[in-house]
């Protein structure tokens, strides 16, 4: 991991809610559908979240932004191998555009994760994350980015449009039961 400086920092289980909360809202509502599957019966589909984020935390994958007062945005990541596993043919329907289009971007540090509180945006910190996105990409003797964006999020798509994003390829979403206004997920990608 390269050297973080204030305000960011390597998230700890401590982040736990809030990271749940941005891991949703960059997922369009799509990690809270599939927690309320994951949740026992009579377990807060949150708890879920804060569950998984908290382990993911702990293994230091989380990069926060924290002016003091708690993480208020995010950034998960990680390279996509030049030679990606094929898409399993169990692998259930909601899941397989994402997949495909993951493997669409080989040999690219992939941003699985970018999310800022709806209050804290437009002060550039999407931006900012997305430069050290950058960097540690770099430091992995990488020379390409990936993400993956909702079809109708176009506040997002601008914000990787302006900083060299292009759109790679695009795949309908599949619902199985969740109820979105995503219509397709389109794959966007950048050389550095």
């Amino acid at each position: 991991m390269i050297d973080l400086k204030p305000p960011y920092r390597i998230a700890t289980p401590e982040d736990a809610q809030e990271l749940a909360e941005l891991v949703n809202f960059a997922g369009e509502g799509l990690p809270y559908f599939l927690w309320q599957d994951l949740a026992e019966p009579g377990m807060d589909p949150w708890e879920v979240g804060r569950r998984r984020q908290a382990e993911k935390a702990g293994e230091e994958q989380v990069v926060v932004v924290d002016f003091g007062a708690g993480a208020v945005a995010a950034l998960t990541g990680y390279a996509i191998d030049q030679s990606p596993d094929p898409v399993p043919d169990d692998l259930p329907a909601i899941y397989r555009p994402l997949q495909e289009l993951e493997n669409s971007a080989p040999g690219s540090w992939y941003v699985n994760v970018l999310a800022c509180y709806p209050d804290h945006r437009g002060m550039g910190l999407g931006t900012g994350l997305l430069k050290l996105a950058e960097e540690i990409a770099r430091a992995e003797g990488l020379s390409r980015m990936s993400i993956i964006v909702a079809g109708h999020n176009e506040g997002a798509r601008r914000l990787y449009e302006r900083q060299g994003y292009v759109v790679e390829a695009s795949r309908p979403c599949s619902f199985d039961g969740w109820e979105t206004k995503t219509r397709e997920w389109v794959l966007l990608v950048k050389t550095l």
